[in-house]
């Protein structure tokens, strides 16, 4: 694994025409956006952990039929420092750095008493969100950089303390049709103690250009008063539906003391993370329009979890998707020297970990209380339960939907309504994605694809302008005509001439259309995208893209230039 996930990425500070292959939809017009770690070792220094990287952004543009690829280093404050020292000098969360011992006394003094209070790294390389017009790079920390979506140059860092009092902060924001922006963070220096901070990000306040700064109108939309006053919930996304907010405040905690104190103990903020199987997970619904939370309490087992897939509300119940873990063991699989081991030998030693479960909770919205032992989920098709108990809290129970999926999306369209289908990556016991899937959460069957010597990246979804399903339909727009002949056609051809016919109703027996090259083929379906890198020396990474509905390729862009392995990211569509 050591060629895929720790090997230094490659800038591409150019625009590269890519070798595109099969059928670009004529209405795919944007770029796809990414963020990752690319830069792990520099110097003689190496950093200890796959999330600490040096963040490499990359785009694929697509415009008119063809792609065009393109890659840049984050050029942050961090990046800067260590560019400059040509070593790692600024601690990541995984890689404590302690000060050069070459240099003098008053120096390493001054490195010490700074250090008491941690000053996060500005190395945002989780994700690309969107504020207002405006683009940045986020990891979870109180900064974030702004970036040209076009060009990949950084713009400059903002700290969103200068907007609001937040020390951390998700990389996944939800968004709007009106462009807004909703995110949450924690505040750990309040002076009533750590508190949840859900707060709105404008499209643009009224009577202001819209070019102006967005996060000068950052709103706070509500508080909650974290359980622990010394250990915070972790957390990595929430969900959000017409009406509520929803939170999960796992015992996956970080303990405030040991952040402090980390650089004296000669420990990493990672290490600050602890998981208490022994305790419960609390789930909170916020009222958006009150801001408010619901004042059943809703409890489960203990869990870790970081994505939410989607949530929505549906006949008086609030239903939400994650991807859930047993155990805290994640990230200790991505330690550098884990990243090392080949792959069956690192999966021979992880079994022991609990695999990613995509699992569905139903909570009931309604007041009416039923006697203690009482299921108050009414909703059918599902195993999931909220039990109510003597105190009057509801204990959940989740039904399983999949299990070995991650990094799920939906077509955003349904966000926060009732949805059918989730794209992700499919793993187990490795942290090498080598197959896309498409769940199906009323059959909970799964499509696949998957290549030999291929590592796909998260998928995004591009819906078809103004579809109105959900994965767009499948249906094909032939020009100027058709005719019949008995020759065998090529297999995409096939699909063509079977969904031709179905939608004539002609015989099935009847030959099998030919459509030759010189005609205009327009596939008309939403689709997905993915970045696919290999091991394989003799196989050149690859810009795939697939038919949303089915999964089958349509077309790929075969990078001649070294693409890395990434996070997140986002489809930004041309503007017209």
């Amino acid at each position: 694994m050591q060629e895929i996930f720790g090997k230094n990425g490659v800038e591409t500070p150019e625009p590269l025409r890519a070798t595109v292959s099969g059928h670009l939809p004529h209405w795919l017009q944007g770029t796809l956006l990414r963020n990752g770690p690319g830069m792990f070792t520099l110097g003689g220094t190496t950093y200890n952990h796959w999330f600490d990287g040096m963040a490499l952004i990359h785009s694929f543009t697509f415009r008119d039929g063809e792609v065009y690829y393109q890659s840049k280093f984050l050029q942050s404050d961090t990046y800067k420092k260590n560019m400059t020292a040509n070593r790692i000098v600024v601690s990541e969360f995984g890689t404590m750095i302690y000060p050069d011992p070459c240099k003098n006394i008053f120096s390493r003094v001054f490195s010490h008493l700074s250090s008491a209070i941690p000053d996060f790294t500005d190395n945002n390389l989780i994700n690309i969100i969107r504020y207002g017009e405006d683009y940045y790079t986020s990891s979870e920390v109180n900064y974030i950089n702004q970036i040209d979506p076009e060009s990949l140059e950084t713009l400059g860092r903002v700290n969103y303390r200068n907007h609001i009092a937040l020390n951390l902060a998700t990389a996944h924001p939800h968004y709007d049709k009106e462009g807004n922006t909703f995110n949450m963070g924690t505040s750990i220096m309040s002076l009533r103690g750590p508190n949840y901070v859900i707060f709105k990000v404008p499209a643009h306040a009224p009577g202001e250009a819209s070019k102006s700064s967005a996060l000068k109108n950052i709103q706070q939309l509500c508080s909650i008063p974290c359980r622990s006053k010394s250990n915070p919930s972790y957390f990595h996304s929430f969900g959000l539906t017409e009406n509520y907010f929803v939170f999960v405040e796992q015992p996956f905690k970080l303990d405030i003391l040991k952040l402090a104190t980390a650089y004296f103990r000669g420990i990493t903020w990672g290490k600050c993370l602890k998981f208490d199987k022994e305790d419960i997970t609390l789930i909170h619904l916020i009222d958006r329009r009150t801001g408010k939370a619901v004042p059943t309490k809703f409890y489960t087992d203990a869990m870790v979890m970081f994505h939410h897939v989607n949530a929505y509300e549906e006949d008086g119940h609030m239903v939400f998707d994650i991807i859930a873990y047993k155990d805290s063991k994640l990230y200790d699989m991505f330690y550098m020297h884990n990243m090392k081991k080949e792959n069956n030998h690192f999966i021979e030693t992880n079994k022991m970990s609990s695999p990613p479960v995509c699992q569905r909770f139903i909570l009931p919205l309604s007041t009416d209380k039923g006697e203690a032992g009482t299921n108050l989920v009414k909703l059918e098709g599902s195993a999931a339960t909220a039990v109510q108990q003597e105190d009057g809290s509801m204990y959940c129970t989740p039904d399983t939907l999949c299990e070995g999926i991650e990094l799920p999306g939906i077509n955003y369209k349904f966000n926060g309504k009732k949805y059918r289908y989730c794209y992700g990556s499919r793993v187990k016991w490795s942290p090498c994605p080598n197959k896309i899937g498409k769940l199906d959460v009323v059959t909970r069957e799964c499509l696949e694809w998957t290549e030999e010597d291929c590592f796909p990246s998260e998928p995004i979804f591009v819906a078809l302008p103004d579809a109105k399903e959900e994965d767009d339909g499948e249906w094909w727009r032939v020009l100027p005509q058709v005719y019949y002949t008995s020759e065998q056609p090529a297999p995409m051809l096939n699909t063509v001439a079977t969904s031709a016919r179905a939608a004539s109703k002609t015989d099935s027996a009847c030959p099998l259309l030919f459509l030759e090259s010189k005609f205009n083929v327009q596939c008309v379906s939403g689709v997905i995208l993915t970045s696919v890198i290999s091991h394989n020396p003799k196989k050149a990474p690859f810009l795939l893209i697939l038919n949303a509905k089915d999964l089958k390729e349509m077309a790929r862009a075969t990078i001649s230039s070294s693409v890395h392995m990434d996070l997140h990211g986002l489809f930004v569509p041309k503007k017209t």
